[in-house]
């Protein structure tokens, strides 16, 4: 496993926004939010590269956009 500092930087700010959405998920009863944000915080540890992290952290937070326009 590369420990590049880019990488590194990258994953600690996907993990610090999954972790603000898990906690408004979970004080708030937002099961999205709080799905959302689990991922954010587990999935930084599995990506190799900082251009893939940005890449699934987007992806992410676009899915999360997506259901709570869909109104869950």
């Amino acid at each position: 496993m590369d420990f590049d500092v880019g990488t590194l930087l990258a994953g600690l700010a996907a993990s610090g926004v999954g972790y603000v959405l898990f906690s408004y998920g979970r004080r708030q009863s937002r099961p999205p939010q709080l799905i959302v944000g689990l991922c954010m915080l587990i999935y930084p540890y599995f990506v190799p590269t900082a251009l893939m992290v940005g890449l699934v952290g987007a992806s992410l937070l676009l899915l999360l956009w997506g259901a709570l326009k869909l109104g869950y």
